[in-house]
């Protein structure tokens, strides 16, 4: 009887704190969406502004200087950011805080050093890289300056992440979205209005974006989370266990994280050496756009990595199921229109954001909105990898993919120039993510899918069919794509509703966010 009563107790338990859990997601998710639709918007005039004033020349060496500070950032993190990500949450989740403050000040020392290493490192092989291997030296300045910021970043990054660990997901999303985003676009267009018309605007601008984005999350950490600057005790055994634990996960997330960068951005390192920095250029047109798809797994996922660490270290695995269900349904619910949206109009999107010299990336931006898409689906299952504290296995699985991807590149880019570029990522996308799918069903036993993701599927697909038809008729401008959009999305939505594919986590989330709307 005792049994019994215990096991429905458990159970209740659990079913109490999976709700709570649903209701923080998507609570936390209202306000990351008002942040990463602000981050989109100034990111994108950032992105318009230097590719309509400067040409795709300018825009494709700032597209390629970014991509080399951020292997450098990333691999000269050594992985911590993630490392503390997962500990900090962990060892929240246990209320063990004396093991927090360890991580943090240790990670803080060893970025610090390795982050100027790696400025030092860059800046003296910038000629190098400019005109050995891109053959432009006019990318040499925007190295050696992003140079100087790779240990800012680096140690950003540390505050950062100890903000979204202690799950204060408003404050990170300000800093990370809108912040950096906004001084950014302030400067660029003040730099121009002021008359310095060149590179140079570009270079300090995103300098500026990222100086910002350290000091105020060091602020806010200093006076709103004093308690990982306060002193600890714990005994030396611990200290280095606690710190062997933090690094053995950390070390393959710094190659992972390098590889990371790497896979999703060897297009443009290829393009670059066997095309000309206008087609890397042009094909960063596409990127940011495809890349529209990450908008709304980071909505869910900033809170659901550290949310459900914490429920893995009390061991209550049914829950971590749950939430990985209900969390991929809902990626999957709002992602399917924009993904059927971009593959129908890639033209006009393209044409519209950064103009008609731009439209040749067209084909570009459908492959890579499929790989994107794909993505979306299984973001999940990396996740639960991560959790579980397989670093080596995701590391594993990116060499893999990163090998195929860079194979492939180099094989299509000479013959079909950026939409063999695009080609290649998505085929290696699909494969990374299919192998994220079947291994956190081996390690993990969750499959995070619902069977109502079929029928959603299908809904999709009918409406997609008709907005297809309906396009035939109309002449495709901003105006007649915004009324066709939005018509479309209404309508796909009252499907998905009126054929019951919503469940009832779906109906408890709506009915809260109904209650506090309207009070």
């Amino acid at each position: 009887m005792n049994m019994k009563n215990n096991l429905q107790k458990e159970t209740k338990t659990n079913n109490n704190q999976l709700d709570f859990s649903l209701k923080l997601i998507a609570k936390t998710s209202m306000i990351v969406f008002i942040g990463l639709v602000l981050s989109k918007i100034l990111l994108y005039l950032y992105r318009v502004i230097i590719a309509r004033n400067f040409g795709p020349e300018v825009y494709g060496l700032f597209s390629l200087a970014f991509i080399i500070i951020q292997l450098f950032v990333a691999l000269f993190s050594l992985g911590l950011p993630d490392g503390l990500l997962r500990y900090i949450s962990f060892y929240m989740g246990k209320k063990e805080i004396d093991k927090v403050k360890h991580i943090f000040k240790k990670s803080l020392i060893i970025i610090l050093v390795s982050g100027i290493i790696s400025g030092i490192f860059l800046f003296l092989l910038s000629d190098f890289i400019s005109i050995k291997f891109f053959h432009d030296p006019n990318l040499i300045i925007f190295l050696k300056i992003f140079s100087i910021l790779i240990p800012l970043w680096a140690l950003s990054n540390i505050f950062i992440t100890v903000i979204r660990a202690f799950e204060r997901i408003n404050v990170y999303s300000f800093f990370v979205n809108i912040l950096q985003n906004a001084i950014k676009l302030a400067t660029l267009v003040l730099f121009i209005l002021v008359g310095i018309n060149s590179s140079k605007a570009v270079i300090y601008s995103f300098f500026l974006g990222i100086l910002v984005t350290l000091i105020g999350p060091y602020l806010y950490c200093k006076y709103k989370l004093p308690v990982i600057f306060e002193k600890y005790k714990m005994e030396e055994k611990e200290k280095n266990k606690v710190t062997k634990d933090l690094i053995s996960y950390s070390w393959p997330i710094m190659f992972l994280s390098t590889l990371t960068i790497i896979f999703y951005w060897a297009d443009s390192f290829i393009i670059g050496y066997f095309k000309s920095i206008s087609d890397v250029g042009l094909y960063n047109a596409a990127v940011p756009i495809a890349m529209l798809l990450g908008f709304f797994p980071e909505l869910f996922m900033q809170l659901f990595f550290p949310l459900t660490t914490k429920e893995f270290s009390r061991k209550r695995m049914n829950v971590v199921e749950e939430l990985s269900k209900q969390t991929a349904k809902w990626i999957f619910i709002l992602n399917l229109p924009v993904f059927i949206l971009i593959i129908l109009f890639p033209g006009v999107i393209i044409n519209i954001l950064f103009g008609a010299e731009y439209i040749t990336a067209v084909n570009s931006l459908r492959f890579l909105v499929i790989g994107s898409f794909f993505s979306s689906i299984f973001i999940i299952s990396n996740s639960l990898i991560s959790i579980l504290g397989k670093s080596k296995l995701i590391l594993t699985d990116m060499l893999i993919t990163f090998t195929i991807n860079l194979f492939l590149n180099i094989l299509l880019v000479p013959v079909y120039g950026i939409n063999g570029a695009a080609f290649s990522t998505m085929i290696s996308v699909i494969i990374l993510n299919l192998l994220f799918f079947f291994q956190a069903k081996k390690y993990s036993s969750i499959i995070p899918l619902k069977r109502k993701m079929i029928g959603i599927f299908l809904i999709g697909i009918i409406s997609g069919i008709l907005l297809y038809f309906i396009k035939q008729f109309v002449i495709i401008n901003l105006f007649t794509l915004t009324l066709l959009g939005l018509s479309f999305v209404l309508f796909y939505f009252l499907l998905i509703i009126i054929t019951g594919c919503l469940d009832k986590n779906d109906l408890m989330i709506i009915k809260a966010v109904k209650k506090k709307i309207i009070g």
